[in-house]
C-alpha cells in the first residue's frame, strides 16, 4: 500500500490529537478529511461482546484459552479463530482484543484462564493459530499484554524486573511469533518492566517495531497511558478508552511547545490508516459455530486418571447417574473480568447428560455444597418485572431530578453497562423476587457512589460508597457490596427497588442480588444420591471470587467443602468420576482416591454437551496439560511485589522447568493427558535439518489421537540452561493396532540462546527426548 502523506497536512494539530484517543469506550474517531473511518474494538478472547455489554446481545462463548492450549491442536484453534472473526463481523467489530499471550508464570495468577500456557513454544504456536484464524476473516487480532503482565497483584503499577535473556527466551518469544505471523495490533500493558511503564517502555521500539518490524498499531490497555510527552514520544499509537485521556487533554499543547514532534503524531495516524485498510467492512453474518465449540470441549478435556477403565461409561450398563457438585447445574463456563460474554444459552453437565441419556438412564442432581460468597444476581429464574409480570427486571434511568429517561426490560440484575445512563443519572433496578423457601433472605446491591436498597417499601441501605480502587476491573466489574437481611415467606413475592447514582469516577456497574437461607442437609443428600446410583459424576471447581481478573489467588485449594464432598462421594460409590471445572490449577488432595478425574477447564457454552460426549465415549478426551499442576500450595511470593517490584528471580525455570530443576514431583506434569487407548513408542530418528521422525503404535482397543512431544536437553552445556525444554510437538491419529510415523521439525530457535545482544547457538550435540509429557520420556536420540 502506498501512503498518501500529503493529506495529513490538511489536519490541524487538534484534529490529529483527536484521532489518537478513542471517541468512546470501544470506538475510535473517524476523520473524513483523510478518508479514515471509525474502528470498533471489542474484548475477547472467548467471544466477541461488541460495543454493548448487554445480556440481550448474545455472543458465542468458546472454551477458555487455557482449554484451547490443552488441545495442542493448531488447526482446531485456527478454525475457532475464524468463528470469532465471523462473530466480530456480525457485531460490527474491527479489532478483537485477544489473544492474551502472557505466560503461566505462577499458578496463583488470577487471570491464568485467559492465558494459554506456561511454555513459550506452546503459547506461541496456539497464539499464532488463534491470530491467523481471526485475521483470516478480516478482523484484527490483538497480541496482549506486552509484556510481563503475568500476575494481577498491583497490576497497574508493578515493576517486573526481568533479565534480558529471560525476557527474550520466555516472555517476548510469543509476541515475536505473533509479529512474525502478521498480527495487526499489539496491546501495551499496565505494568512496568525494568523501571519503565509499558506505554513508555523502550521495548516498544526495540525489539517490537525495530528488530521485529511490527507494522501495526500499539493500543494501550484501558487507562494504561498516564503521561503526555513520554508516552507520545514512545511508539505508543492509540490511547483507549475515550473520549478523555492524558493525550486528549494536553497533547496538542505538548506538540506546540516542542515537547512532542508533530511527526510523531503523523506516524501514529499512518499506522491507524494501515489498520483501517486491513480490516474488512464488518457486514457479513456467521454460521452457527456451536458444533465446533462442542467438539472443542472434548478436544480440550484432559483425562488425568482412569483406574480400572471407569471411563468411558457404557450407557447400556447404567440406570441411574448422579451428577453432584456446585458446578454441575451452574457450570462455570467462562472466567471473570473483561473476558465475559453473554451466550444465548449454556449447557450444564446435568443438562448434557440428561439429553445424552434421554430414554436410557435417569440423571439426578444434588449440589452437595455451596462455594460462592458473592451474592447471586437476580434473573429470570426467580424475579419478574414489577409491571408486566414477565421474567426478569425493570431497569430505569432517571435524571438527577427524578424524571424517567429510559425504561427497559432486562433479564439479569448484573448490569456492567446499565442502559444509556450518563453524567449523574440514577440507575434504578426493580423486581418482584419470588422466594422458594421461607427464612431470612440476603438482599444485596453492588455499586460505587450513592446507593439505596428497599424491600417492600422499607429502606434497608442508603449511603455513599467511596471508590477505593483505580483498577478498571474492580471499578467496572466487581464493585463494593451492601447487604441486608429480610424475612420472606415462600410463595409471597417481595418488591425490591435498588438505586445508584453515577457520580464521576464511580464506574457504571450496578448489581441487584438475592440469596436464600442456606440449608443444612445438602451434603448428606448428595452422598446418599451417589450411594444409590450406578455412577456418580462430581463436578467441582473455582468461583468468580477465587479466579478472576483483577486479583491473584491466595491459595490453590478448591473453595468451600468441595474436597470433603469428593472424598465422601468416592467412598460411597466406587464408580465415581470427578470433573474439575477451573481455568487454572487447583489442589487435588483426593486424587489417589478418585477412580477417574477429568479436567474440563472453563469449557464455554457447550460445556455439558462436550462433557457428555467424553463421559459416554462418543469422543475421546483429547487434551494434554498446557501447564504443570502442583501437588501442594505454592508461595504467594511469585505474585506479590515487594516495594513495587516483582523480581523474576527464577529466570528461565518456570512451570515444569522449575519442577525439573528442583527435582520434585508435581501432581501432574506439563503435557500429561491420558486417552481411551494406549500407545507404544518404538523408534526415533533425527534426520538432517533437525527433523525428528517418531514411530508409534496404537496398542489399545479404540481409535485415538496422540500428542508426541519433543524436548531438548544439554547436560554438558557451558551456560545455565533448563534441565529440558519443549522444542516441538505434533499429533497423530491411529486405529487400534495401527502404526504411524510422526514428523516433528525443530526450528533453529529451539537450539539457540540469547547472549551479547543476539541469538547464538552453542556448538555440539543436543539430546532429543521424545515423550508423552515433560517427565514421561519414551525415546532418546542426539542431534
Amino acid at each position: 500500500m502506498t501512503e498518501d502523506w500529503t493529506d495529513l497536512t490538511r489536519l490541524t494539530v487538534e484534529q490529529k490529537v483527536r484521532l489518537l484517543t478513542g471517541e468512546t469506550m470501544w470506538r475510535t474517531h473517524a476523520e473524513p478529511d483523510i478518508g479514515l473511518r471509525a474502528l470498533v474494538l471489542s474484548d475477547g478472547p472467548v467471544g466477541v461482546r461488541g460495543e454493548r455489554w448487554d445480556e440481550r446481545d448474545h455472543s458465542l462463548a468458546l472454551p477458555s484459552p487455557s482449554a484451547l492450549a490443552a488441545t495442542w491442536d493448531e488447526d482446531l484453534v485456527r478454525r475457532l479463530g475464524a468463528v470469532l472473526a465471523g462473530e466480530a463481523r456480525r457485531k460490527g467489530v474491527d479489532v478483537l482484543l485477544a489473544p492474551t499471550i502472557n505466560l503461566h508464570r505462577s499458578p496463583l495468577t488470577g487471570r491464568h484462564f485467559e492465558c494459554f500456557s506456561e511454555d513459550p513454544v506452546l503459547t506461541a504456536r496456539i497464539g499464532v493459530a488463534y491470530i491467523e484464524g481471526v485475521q483470516s476473516g478480516g478482523v484484527a487480532a490483538t497480541a496482549k499484554h506486552y509484556v510481563a503482565n503475568d500476575s494481577e497483584t498491583d497490576r497497574m503499577t508493578v515493576d517486573a524486573r526481568v533479565d534480558e535473556r529471560t525476557l527474550r527466551e520466555l516472555y517476548l518469544a510469543p509476541f515475536e511469533a505473533a509479529v512474525e505471523a502478521g498480527v495487526w495490533v499489539v496491546m501495551s500493558a499496565y505494568n512496568s518492566v525494568n523501571g519503565a511503564t509499558m506505554t513508555e517502555n523502550p521495548l516498544l521500539e526495540e525489539p517490537l517495531k525495530g528488530e521485529w518490524g511490527f507494522s501495526g498499531v500499539v493500543v494501550s490497555d484501558w487507562g494504561a497511558v498516564r503521561s503526555v510527552a513520554k508516552s507520545a514520544n514512545a511508539p505508543q499509537d492509540l490511547v483507549m478508552p475515550g473520549p478523555r485521556s492524558p493525550w486528549s487533554v494536553a497533547l496538542a499543547n505538548a506538540v506546540r511547545s516542542g515537547a512532542v514532534p508533530e511527526s510523531a503524531l503523523d506516524e501514529k495516524i499512518r499506522r491507524l490508516r494501515v489498520l483501517a485498510s486491513r480490516v474488512s467492512s464488518p457486514t457479513a453474518a456467521v454460521a452457527d459455530g456451536r458444533e465446533l465449540l462442542r467438539s472443542a470441549v472434548a478436544a480440550s478435556t484432559v483425562l488425568l486418571r482412569n483406574d480400572n477403565s471407569v471411563l468411558p461409561i457404557d450407557p447400556s450398563t447404567v440406570h441411574r447417574v448422579a451428577v453432584i457438585g456446585p458446578n454441575a447445574a451452574a457450570v462455570r463456563f467462562q472466567g471473570g473480568g473483561s473476558a465475559e460474554v453473554y451466550p444465548a444459552g449454556v449447557v450444564s453437565p446435568v443438562d448434557g447428560l440428561r439429553t445424552a441419556l434421554d430414554g436410557i438412564a435417569e440423571v439426578v442432581h444434588a449440589p452437595g455444597v455451596r462455594t460462592t460468597t458473592t451474592p447471586t444476581p437476580l434473573g429470570v429464574g426467580n424475579a419478574t418485572h414489577p409491571v408486566t409480570g414477565e421474567p426478569g427486571l425493570l431497569v430505569r434511568v432517571l435524571g438527577a431530578d427524578g424524571a424517567e429517561l429510559l425504561a427497559e426490560h432486562r433479564f439479569t440484575g448484573r448490569l456492567p453497562e446499565p442502559g444509556r445512563a450518563v453524567g449523574e443519572d440514577i440507575v434504578e433496578l426493580q423486581a418482584n423476587l419470588h422466594p422458594d423457601v421461607t427464612g431470612d433472605w440476603t438482599v444485596s446491591l453492588g455499586g460505587w457512589g450513592r446507593v439505596s436498597l428497599a424491600v417492600n417499601g422499607k429502606t434497608l441501605v442508603d449511603e455513599v460508597i467511596e471508590v477505593d480502587t483505580d483498577d478498571p476491573a474492580t471499578l467496572h466489574l466487581n464493585p463494593a457490596w451492601r447487604t441486608a437481611t429480610v424475612a420472606l415467606e415462600a410463595g409471597e413475592p417481595a418488591h425490591i427497588v435498588a438505586r445508584r447514582q453515577l457520580l464521576p469516577g464511580t464506574g457504571r456497574a450496578c448489581v441487584l442480588s438475592a440469596d436464600p437461607p442456606r440449608g443444612t442437609d445438602e451434603f448428606a443428600d448428595a452422598v446418599e444420591l451417589a450411594r444409590t446410583s450406578d455412577v456418580a459424576v462430581v463436578v467441582v471447581g473455582t468461583t468468580d471470587e477465587s479466579e478472576s481478573e483483577g486479583s491473584d489467588r491466595a491459595s490453590l485449594a478448591l473453595p468451600g467443602r468441595q474436597d470433603d464432598l469428593v472424598r465422601a462421594v468416592c467412598a460411597a460409590n466406587p464408580k465415581t468420576v470427578v470433573v474439575v471445572n477451573s481455568g487454572a490449577p487447583v489442589l487435588l488432595p483426593w486424587r489417589a482416591e478418585a477412580p477417574a478425574i477429568l479436567l474440563s477447564w472453563l469449557p464455554g457454552q457447550e460445556a455439558g454437551a462436550g462433557l457428555a460426549d467424553v463421559l459416554l465415549g462418543a469422543a475421546e478426551p483429547g487434551g494434554r496439560l498446557p501447564t504443570t499442576w502442583p501437588a501442594d500450595d505454592v508461595s504467594a511470593d511469585s505474585v506479590t511485589p515487594v516495594r513495587g517490584r516483582l523480581d523474576y528471580t527464577e529466570g528461565l525455570d518456570i512451570g515444569h522447568r522449575a519442577w525439573l530443576r528442583a527435582g520434585k514431583e508435581p501432581a501432574y506434569w506439563f503435557g500429561h493427558g491420558l486417552g481411551y487407548t494406549t500407545w507404544e513408542y518404538s523408534e526415533v530418528l533425527v534426520e538432517s535439518g533437525n527433523r525428528v521422525r517418531v514411530r508409534l503404535r496404537n496398542t489399545g482397543e479404540r481409535a485415538g489421537r496422540e500428542v508426541v512431544q519433543v524436548y531438548l536437553a544439554r547436560p554438558d552445556s557451558s551456560l545455565v540452561r533448563p534441565v529440558r525444554w519443549l522444542a516441538g510437538f505434533a499429533a497423530v491419529a491411529a486405529s487400534p493396532g495401527e502404526t504411524a510415523d510422526v514428523v516433528v521439525d525443530l526450528p533453529d530457535r529451539a537450539f539457540a540462546h540469547w547472549a551479547d545482544g543476539g541469538w547464538q547457538t552453542e556448538p555440539g550435540s543436543f539430546e532429543v527426548l521424545v515423550g508423552r509429557s515433560a517427565d514421561d520420556i519414551r525415546l532418546r536420540a542426539t542431534t
